[in-house]
């Protein structure tokens, strides 16, 4: 088993309580025991991250409006870039795991990233794990300096890629109160099923129904 002193010089932390690393690393097939495996920390380390990553984007794209953020949050915090950062930081390596296969699953990889950064959380504060958090997505930040495209706009180029047309979007009902409305919008292309989606403003509603499109056109998105 791979020195849990090593992997803290690799996090750049050194735990003052040892075991919440160790449960941070623990895959519930070693043990099922909730104050043993990693689920709970993950679970809080899954928050934490959001937080951290939010607070980031907002101090370093002070002109960018809520839309560009949110596109970039969703980036940031998908599996597959935890993942990747577990990866960086060997902890497919130090995983306690009954099934060697499991190393390489990218929902465990995420996961266990998850279950550090709330460790860190417990055993530290939320300045520490947060510091934690810029310090291993920041590289992330500046290697993606566009925001990824929205649903609509991709939508608009793979349709005048594939001659589909231009996207054509129809309101079909509101629901809820004045208060609190939800849109429902349809979008519709050449020759292909037309696709709904809902949101609490027409654009958001607009958005979800490119998304149900790209999805069903079996085009990577978001």
């Amino acid at each position: 088993m791979m020195k849990i002193e090593n992997l803290e010089e690799i996090l750049g932390y050194s735990f003052k309580n040892k075991h919440l690393l160790q449960q941070a690393v623990t895959h519930s097939s070693h043990t099922s025991k909730l104050t043993e495996n990693y689920e709970r920390l993950e679970f809080l380390g899954d928050r934490v991250l959001g937080v951290a990553i939010a607070s980031l984007l907002y101090k370093m794209f002070p002109t960018e409006p809520e839309g560009s953020l949110s596109q970039r949050h969703t980036g940031l915090v998908c599996k597959e870039t935890v993942a990747e950062v577990a990866l960086t930081l060997s902890l497919d390596k130090y995983m306690i795991v009954a099934n060697e296969e499991i190393r390489e699953n990218e929902n465990v990889l995420c996961d266990v990233c998850e279950a550090v950064i709330g460790a860190i959380f417990i055993d530290a504060g939320c300045d520490v794990a947060v510091n934690f958090v810029n310090n291993h997505w920041k590289e992330l930040i500046d290697k993606n300096v566009a925001p990824p495209k929205d649903a609509k706009t991709l939508l608009q180029e793979v349709a005048h890629s594939r001659g589909l047309g231009n996207p054509v979007y129809k309101l079909i009902r509101r629901e809820g109160s004045e208060h609190e409305p939800v849109f429902f919008m349809t979008v519709s292309l050449n020759g292909v099923a037309e696709q709904e989606g809902e949101g609490r403003n027409k654009k958001l509603a607009e958005q979800g129904a490119a998304a149900k499109m790209l999805d069903f056109l079996g085009e990577h998105h978001g």
